[in-house]
């Protein structure tokens, strides 16, 4: 027997086809739910936050009370201290720095003395390189007075006390650096430490290559290595000047000191 339809009646879809079918209206409502849902945290996260700091407020203001007293101490210890300690330093070294530079001119070994006294204690109510190196410690000039007193004091003869000095000395000028490492190696050698006089003498040559410094202290190495019978190191040392520092003055007799070492 036939069946009919009445008018209108529509067959329901299957169930598969409506499982995954969502309405549109119901989707943009999940949206604003999630969306809502995060601005929620942010705002619970920036409650939380704003409750921390109310309750940290104390403590967060002196931490930075804190640095900013360090900071502003730190720019003024560099404007209204030691700006002015350097200006001052400077003003007494100009005047044991004459002295010095006098002392080193001199041609009477009397009156070089003397005056290198007058460049290391002060003289015309200035100070001394020992002071200005005292009172001025941590300054660029304090750091300068430790080596001109130390090479001052290596020319009248006091050699540990120039050692001191000189050690105290840092400089990155590297052939400054160079010439104190060797007058550190010139001072052990007039002590008769030849040893300790050899090993400033290579850290002088390695400091910094250059036509200067390097073949000159090269040399008095090769010299102090023969003094210590060491002939290989001290031919190593003489070899270096021949084929690197042709037109050094310290090349000039250089085969006869090769020869020696040999």
């Amino acid at each position: 027997m036939a069946t009919y339809n009445k008018r209108g009646y529509k067959a329901p879809k299957p169930e598969e086809e409506n499982e995954f079918e969502q309405d549109p209206i119901d989707a943009i409502s999940e949206k604003d739910s999630t969306t809502a849902g995060v601005f929620n945290s942010l705002d619970e996260g920036a409650s939380r936050t704003e409750e921390w700091v109310a309750k940290n407020q104390k403590g967060i203001f002196i931490f930075i009370g804190v640095i900013a007293v360090a900071a502003l101490g730190y720019l003024g210890y560099n404007k209204f201290v030691a700006e002015p300690k350097e200006n001052t330093a400077a003003e007494d070294m100009f005047q044991a720095q004459q002295h010095f530079q006098q002392a080193a001119d001199a041609t009477d070994a009397k009156v070089s003395d003397s005056l290198y006294a007058l460049s290391l204690k002060g003289a015309e109510g200035k100070l001394g390189f020992i002071k200005i190196a005292e009172d001025y410690s941590g300054t660029d000039a304090g750091n300068i007075a430790n080596y001109n007193a130390g090479i001052a004091l290596l020319n009248t003869k006091k050699y540990k006390e120039a050692i001191d000095y000189l050690e105290k000395f840092k400089s990155d000028d590297l052939i400054l650096a160079a010439i104190a490492k060797g007058a550190i190696g010139d001072a052990y050698s007039q002590l008769n430490q030849p040893k300790e006089a050899l090993d400033f003498y290579v850290k002088a040559s390695e400091l910094n290559k250059n036509d200067v410094t390097t073949p000159r202290f090269l040399m008095k190495a090769g010299q102090t290595a023969l003094v210590l019978k060491q002939n290989a190191d001290a031919l190593k040392y003489f070899t270096e000047i021949k084929e690197k520092y042709e037109m050094a003055p310290e090349s000039q007799n250089i085969d006869a000191m090769i020869g020696l070492a040999q």
